[in-house]
């Protein structure tokens, strides 16, 4: 729920200022001073302020209490079925989500935009002292029939934006900023006096996706409030809300590995099993089918993103209990969103997601080995293995580790809801020039997620490193992509299952460190699809979605939109989509496979030999 987190960032009603500046910069910033209450700023020490929220098709409220003095700040909202809270006490920023689990937010992105928010809230532009920032004079711009002056501003720890101040009335108007995955821009309007100072009660948030913009509408603004600095600390955790069957501390499931993705079975209100993709940092999801199925009441239209450039309406709903194998969860807040494309993908059905609710919750031990998931209770583990330890933070709710690539430095989250070794993104590729120093030039579809599929040229590393863990030659995947996840620029590289299943992994959120113990699968060497192309299902058929040139399917005379019927005389309703994938991606070179195709309702078949693109 980290997005609705933000929607309170949005109560900083006003912008940055710098220990030095060029002139008309000060000057545009103490007329905005002046315009909107003067001195009268000089007398704030703390702020209050209640607003009500809409948000893709969600209302609410909530509540932000700031020091201005230093620019410690705690939010608060309650929207549709979700509860939330973010807060910064100075050092430490955290978020608090709708189980009242609180984490630190330690991502170089999540940081960025704190001391942000810091900045603005201290009125630093006003009181350079309190949060240093480097401010220059960007000139004039028109919008509307108007003319706005712009200030570039860079607080110290934090991240550029744009402030724009309407040249007639001297008024703040807007903020632009761009963060990891968006350019967004906030608009201030509907001034009113609040003890001598001019408020903004009518706040507007847009990425350019309008139909997911926020509209924020201030109830009450009261200054100089006392405030218990404890109340910026990290809160508490919350009391247990699950149970182990019989006392136990630890409950071990099977699970299926798939296309490299963890399967378990889950049960929901006491119904199912229903399949469940097991991600580190994956939000809990149900399929609106199964939302309908279970008799869900699903709220809201917000937005969600994931590897493709794509953006897709996501809804809310509250399911009383989860239970995975011996352990069951109560009260549990699930995304409703479609799965349907990814089913395809995947060539089985997905009732849904799971992941950091459990990680969060349990230590973790996933057995690649075996194919268990083992749950325990925090307090009754200890480890005496001989694995070797990882530290980790938080990116979010996605655990990141220093890491290096043939190399060459950089932060990498740790996904076992990828099927790919090694996803470098864009930025990272980009800022090391990776295309021409491995001299990258097969480009295929690599992945497919939330937004749809995810296209990267492909080649082979010496060695990755992952604190003191090392593998060797892996399979990396240049991200093309322009818009989505892959195109943060605060991350290096995402490392998926077919790195993390060399081992057999322990995931402890609450030490914030990974164990990982080698296992069989270690020595086998990384290897990608081998045929030249990627399928995906299609009814009883095999849909050819993207083709490699150059490759043995380009050869073979296969083409994006063929419907591949039979795979060496067996009909594909026969087969499993993740065992012919296998098939093509470890079947020796040179092995020949017998396809029967169909284009344009005339089938033939056609001899295609696996050989190394890589």
């Amino acid at each position: 729920m980290k997005s609705f987190a933000k929607i309170l960032f949005l109560l900083s009603l006003f912008v940055v200022v710098p220990a030095a500046f060029a002139q008309d910069a000060k000057e545009i910033l103490a007329r905005a001073k002046q315009a909107s209450g003067g001195a009268a700023w000089v007398r704030i020490r703390t702020t209050h302020t209640q607003v009500k929220v809409a948000v893709g098709g969600l209302t609410g409220t909530a509540e932000s209490w700031e020091d201005t003095r230093t620019g410690r700040y705690v939010d608060r909202f309650a929207l549709g079925p979700a509860t939330g809270a973010n807060g910064f006490d100075g050092k430490v920023v955290w978020e608090q989500d709708a189980s009242k689990h609180s984490r630190p937010e330690e991502g170089a992105e999540g940081r960025e935009a704190a001391s942000n928010e810091a900045f603005r809230r201290s009125l630093a532009y006003w009181f350079p002292e309190r949060w240093p920032a480097a401010v220059e004079y960007a000139g004039e711009k028109e919008d509307g029939g108007r003319r706005f002056h712009v200030l570039r501003i860079t607080p110290k720890g934090g991240r550029l934006f744009d402030l724009w101040v309407d040249a007639e009335t001297f008024l703040f108007n807007r903020t632009v900023e761009k963060a990891a995955l968006e350019i967004r821009t906030t608009f201030f309007s509907d001034y009113r006096e609040v003890s001598g100072v001019e408020v903004p009660f009518s706040v507007r948030s847009t990425n350019g996706e309008t139909q997911y913009d926020q509209f924020i509408t201030v109830e009450k603004v009261e200054f100089n409030v006392a405030i218990d600095a404890a109340m910026f600390a990290t809160p508490a955790p919350p009391p247990p809300d699950f149970a182990f069957v019989g006392g136990a501390t630890s409950a071990t499931v099977p699970f299926e590995l798939v296309n490299n993705h963890i399967y378990i079975q889950a049960r929901l209100n006491g119904r199912g099993p229903f399949r469940m993709l097991c991600d580190t940092g994956g939000a809990n999801i149900v399929t609106p089918e199964l939302a309908k199925e279970l008799g869900l009441k699903q709220e809201g239209a917000l937005q969600g993103r994931g590897v493709g450039e794509k953006s897709e309406d996501v809804g809310l709903t509250k399911i009383d209990s989860l239970a995975i194998g011996g352990v069951t969860l109560r009260e549990q807040l699930f995304a409703v969103f479609p799965l349907a494309s990814f089913a395809q993908v995947e060539g089985l059905r997905v009732d849904g997601l799971v992941g950091y609710e459990i990680f969060k919750r349990f230590v973790v031990r996933v057995d690649y080995e075996r194919g268990q998931l083992t749950l325990f209770l925090p307090s009754a583990f200890s480890y005496r293995g001989s694995g070797t330890v990882v530290p980790f933070v938080f990116n979010g709710q996605i655990p990141q580790v220093e890491g290096e690539i043939d190399g060459i430095p950089g932060k990498f989250n740790i996904d076992t809801g990828s099927r790919s070794s090694l996803d470098l993104l864009g930025p990272f590729v980009e800022k090391h020039n990776l295309k021409a120093r491995y001299n990258a030039k097969l480009e295929a579809v690599t992945g497919w997620g939330v937004g749809g599929a995810a296209r990267s040229l492909v080649t082979r590393a010496k060695e990755l490193r992952l604190g003191g863990v090392r593998v060797g030659n892996p399979i990396a995947e240049l991200s093309l992509q322009k818009k989505g996840a892959f195109t943060d620029p605060y991350v290096a590289g995402n490392v998926g299952a077919g790195v993390l299943k060399r081992f057999n992994i322990v995931f402890d959120y609450g030490r914030k460190h990974l164990i990982f113990e080698k296992n069989a699968n270690y020595a086998i060497p990384d290897a990608f699809d081998r045929a030249g192309m990627w399928l995906n299902q299609a009814g009883d058929a095999f849909e050819v979605v993207d083709v490699v040139a150059g490759g043995p399917a380009a050869e073979a005379g296969i083409a994006k939109g063929d419907k591949i019927v039979a795979v060496d005389g067996r009909a594909a309703a026969q087969l499993s989509l993740w065992a012919v994938r296998a098939r093509f991606k470890s079947d020796l070179p040179g092995t020949k496979v017998r396809v029967a195709r169909e284009r344009a309702g005339q089938k033939s078949e056609v001899a295609l030999t696996l050989r190394d693109l890589i």
